[in-house]
């Protein structure tokens, strides 16, 4: 059993009057843990998939839950984001039966965050569960080893049932990536065009690392600008990509409202352009090992409550940094180079203007480091 870094933060927080909410991508290993979670209590697992469960759970009331609860002080909701108005639901446990523990898990952020957000306020802990990450599993099989699969995550990434599975990541890999990408978001009525949705997705998948323009994705895809920035805002919340945005802070010649797109997986990511190659033969190895250190570094930064605000800096004479953080009133920036002998170089008009900013370039050499209190 892979451990999960939130396991121990979610255990302590049972029993203490509000609902444990957990959030994740599908896939991500949301059911494992919390059943792992609960392997030694007794019970009651509901699963949102189940048109039986939909039904009792939408529009119920207190006297009902009693009776399906029973004498059970655990309620374990799977799939929580397909009951209509699952927030009341969890807000009569909460509230009306005190003495029972209610967990849930969803893998739609935009579905189960909206319908709980308000019915829920000071009644919840909320978590988030990634794809398995670098610091979990160093501590499953050591540092050294998780070192020597850099190479292979870059390429297949970190999803629990492609790690678990050595030797069937390609056909797995395309697999998840066509059922995880579109059931959540082909299910919302504002997705009305799932061909341009594919071609949007193919499009960010050929330009991580790159400053994006959605006027000329737009134009690529034959959709409008409008279009191209909702999609990705639903693709961001339902867990496929992240933006990243440009750090402005009117410094001379720094872009105002640039943006990059990356991938939670790098997996995901390669099966969306169906490619599996190796690092050695490939031509977008750089990006996808940014793609995958600043992934990395997001689930770190989230496991650990660390609050830093994340951005990319570059001015109009193509001076760049792939990552700097603002924690607090300290700055750190980032290169990541694959190149494990890369140089440590900071554009001059970046080190003028920020002063007392830790620099690091992350090869895979340093990558613990990264991925540490090292760079708080």
């Amino acid at each position: 059993m892979i451990e999960r870094t939130i396991k121990e933060s979610i255990k302590k927080d049972l029993f203490k009057g509000k609902a444990i909410l957990l959030f994740g991508p599908r896939q991500s290993g949301k059911s494992t843990l919390m059943q792992e979670i609960l392997k030694d209590h007794d019970h009651l697992y509901l699963n949102g998939d189940d048109a039986d469960v939909r039904e009792i759970l939408t529009n119920t009331s207190a006297t009902k839950l009693k009776a399906i609860v029973g004498t059970k002080k655990i309620v374990f909701i799977d799939e929580a984001q397909r009951i209509q108005n699952i927030g009341l639901t969890l807000k009569l446990f909460t509230d009306q039966i005190k003495d029972v523990q209610i967990l849930a898990t969803g893998s739609s952020a935009f579905e189960l965050s909206n319908q709980v957000n308000e019915p829920l306020t000071g009644r919840k802990y909320e978590y988030m569960l990634y794809p398995l990450s670098f610091s979990e599993m160093v501590a499953y099989h050591g540092l050294i080893q998780e070192k020597r699969f850099i190479d292979h995550r870059l390429v297949f990434g970190y999803y629990p049932e492609i790690v678990t599975n050595p030797s069937e990541e390609s056909r797995l890999l395309k697999l998840l990536a066509n059922s995880y990408l579109y059931k959540d978001l082909l299910m919302l009525e504002q997705i009305k065009k799932p061909l341009i949705l594919e071609k949007l997705l193919k499009a960010l998948a050929l330009q991580i690392g790159s400053e994006i323009n959605y006027q000329e994705i737009a134009q690529t895809i034959g959709a409008d600008g409008k279009t191209v920035d909702k999609y990705i805002d639903l693709l961001e919340k339902a867990f496929v990509v992240f933006r990243l945005p440009a750090l402005n802070r009117n410094v001379r010649n720094e872009i105002k409202k640039g943006k990059k797109v990356y991938f939670y997986d790098c997996g995901i990511r390669n099966a969306v352009i169906n490619n599996f190659k190796s690092i050695e033969s490939r031509t977008d190895a750089g990006a996808l090992w940014e793609n995958y250190v600043i992934a990395e570094r997001m689930k770190y930064l989230h496991y650990n409550n660390l609050d830093a605000k994340q951005y990319f800096w570059r001015t109009s004479q193509q001076q760049e940094i792939d990552l700097v953080e603002e924690q607090q009133d300290s700055w750190a920036a980032f290169e990541f180079k694959l190149n494990t002998k890369a140089k440590d170089r900071f554009p001059q008009t970046f080190t003028d203007n920020y002063k007392n900013t830790t620099l690091l370039v992350v090869t895979p050499a340093n990558v613990d480091e990264f991925l540490s209190n090292n760079t708080k």
